[in-house]
């Protein structure tokens, strides 16, 4: 099962946002195919190690509605990833926005998955 979703990927430095797309591979937060756009590594090196370099953010969308989540890059290799806490908020939230369900709705549906009530007996 394939468990790799496309997102898109903003490097905010001072003055420039670099952006890019990837494959959030959900299963292990690793983040691969990273393309730039407009921007060429070879030649620009990688956006992290700019001299103004921020931070990098993502986002995942479907259906017009989008979840925003922090990316971590590894200035050694120049991976990019998610933690595993952003991993487990990110599967959280975007299970609730697309598929219309509050996070209540959410818990209820996984408590009846799992045979549990929620209720006191």
């Amino acid at each position: 099962m394939d468990l790799k979703v496309p997102i898109k990927i903003a490097d905010e430095l001072s003055d420039e946002v670099i952006t890019s797309t990837g494959l959030l591979d959900l299963a292990s937060g690793e983040i691969s195919r990273v393309t730039y756009d407009d921007y060429d590594v070879s030649v620009e090196g990688l956006p992290v190690d700019s001299e103004d370099y921020e931070f990098t953010s993502g986002i995942l969308s479907n259906n017009g509605k989008d979840v925003e989540f922090g990316i971590q890059v590894n200035k050694t290799t120049g991976q990019y990833s998610v933690t595993p806490n952003e991993l487990l908020e990110i599967k959280t939230r975007a299970a609730a926005l697309f598929a219309g369900l509050s996070g209540k709705d959410l818990l209820a549906s996984v408590e009846a998955k799992n045979g549990r009530s929620g209720k006191a007996h």
